[in-house]
C-alpha cells in the first residue's frame, strides 16, 4: 500500500532522480467503477469525457476540464505522485494534438505540491506557435514524434528541431526524444533487441545535433549492456558542455547536403557543428569565421577528439563523411 515512495526512495539513495510515465486523463476502469474524487463529493464519470481517447493506447479518458472536479482530479494524483518522490513526470497524449487545458491543470497541480517535478510532454511534434504557452506550462517538450535508429527519421529531425532555434532557455527546452543509442529493443515498441542500428557515424551526429540544439539528453538504452563506443559518446565532457552551456543555439546555414548549426560558448567565442546529411561521399564543409560573428585570428578545438587543430584566421574547413558530423569551440586568439 505504500506505492512507488520504497523504490524512490531506493533510487534517492543512489543520487539519481525518480520519474514516472503517465497518459493524460482519467482511466476508463475508474470511469467504469464511477470512483470518488479525493477531497470532493464529484466521482470520476462527472468528469471524464468519453469523446476524448487517445489514438494508439485506449486506457484513458480525456477530462473536460469545464467540470466541477477536474481540477481536484489532477490535484489528487500529482499529490500522489509527490508524496512517492516523483522527481519527473512524462505526460503522454498532451501534444497531438495540444490539450491546452489538460496541460494546465497538470502544470498547476505540480505547483500545489510545492516539489519541484519536471514536467515533459509528449508526444510530437508540438507547434512552435505554440512555444510561449509551452515554456509557460512545461519544463519540456517534444518536438518529433517517437525517435528510432535509422538515418530517414534523423534525417527529418534536422527539419524539426530547427523551428525551435532561440527558444531555449533554462526551464523550458524543446525536446528532440531520447537518444537510441547503445543496447536498444529489449522489449521495444519497434524492432527487436539490437545495438542501434545506426553508424558509428550516424551516432555521432545524433549527439552532436541534440548537443548544440540544446535538447534534454535522454539515453534510451541500457547502460550495463551497451557497446563501448556509445558509453563514450554519452560521456565526453567537452561535447556535454555544448548542451550544458551554449547559448542562444541555431542553425546557421543549409547548403546542399551540409547543415551548420552555432551557438555561444562561455567567455567567448562559438561552439559550431557541421553536418554532412548526403546519402554518398564525404563532403568538405567552409565556413566563415565572419559568419560565425568572428574576425581575426580563432583557435578550434575538435571536441570529440578533444584535440587543438589549429589557428585560423578567415575560414575553416572540414571533411565529414557521409552522414556525419564535427564539433567544435571557435575561440578568439
Amino acid at each position: 500500500g505504500r506505492g512507488f515512495k520504497p523504490l524512490a526512495d531506493y533510487v534517492h539513495s543512489l543520487g539519481l532522480k525518480f520519474g514516472i510515465h503517465i497518459m493524460r486523463g482519467i482511466p476508463r476502469q475508474a470511469v467504469r467503477a464511477n470512483t470518488p474524487i479525493l477531497g470532493t463529493t464529484l466521482r470520476a464519470a462527472d468528469i471524464a469525457n468519453p469523446q476524448s481517447i487517445c489514438r494508439w493506447n485506449t486506457d484513458m479518458y480525456g477530462i473536460d476540464m469545464s467540470k466541477p472536479g477536474a481540477q481536484e482530479y489532477y490535484d489528487s494524483i500529482v499529490r500522489m505522485y509527490a508524496d512517492w518522490g516523483v522527481d519527473f513526470i512524462k505526460a503522454d497524449d498532451m501534444l497531438r494534438p495540444l490539450h491546452k487545458e489538460e496541460v494546465a491543470a497538470l502544470h498547476r497541480a505540480i505547483q500545489k505540491t510545492g516539489r519541484p517535478i519536471v514536467l515533459s510532454l509528449s508526444p510530437g511534434p508540438a507547434k512552435v506557435e505554440d512555444a510561449e504557452f509551452l515554456a509557460s506550462h512545461a519544463q519540456m517538450w517534444r518536438v518529433s514524434d517517437d525517435f528510432w535508429d535509422n538515418w530517414k527519421a534523423l534525417r527529418h529531425a534536422f527539419d524539426l528541431i530547427a523551428p525551435w532555434s532561440g527558444k531555449q532557455r533554462p526551464g523550458a527546452w524543446p525536446d528532440g526524444d531520447m537518444l537510441p543509442l547503445g543496447h536498444i529493443g529489449i522489449r521495444a515498441e519497434r524492432g527487436d533487441d539490437r545495438q542501434s542500428l545506426f553508424t558509428r557515424d550516424e551516432q555521432r551526429t545524433v549527439m552532436s545535433l541534440w548537443s548544440i540544439a540544446r535538447s534534454p539528453l535522454m539515453f534510451g538504452g541500457d547502460l550495463p549492456t551497451s557497446e563501448q563506443y556509445a558509453i563514450e559518446l554519452i560521456t565526453n565532457d567537452e561535447v556535454l558542455a555544448v548542451n550544458q552551456q551554449g547559448a542562444n543555439p541555431r542553425e546557421l546555414f543549409r547548403r546542399g547536403n551540409q547543415i551548420a548549426w552555432v551557438s555561444d560558448a562561455p567567455q567567448g567565442g562559438k561552439f559550431l557543428a557541421v553536418f554532412n546529411v548526403g546519402d554518398s561521399g564525404d563532403e568538405e564543409i567552409r565556413v566563415e569565421l565572419k559568419e560565425l560573428g568572428l574576425s581575426g585570428k580563432s583557435r578550434v578545438r575538435d571536441l570529440w577528439t578533444r584535440q587543438d587543430i589549429g589557428v585560423f584566421d578567415s575560414e575553416l574547413v572540414f571533411r565529414i563523411p557521409v552522414h556525419g558530423s564535427g564539433l567544435y569551440r571557435v575561440t578568439p586568439e
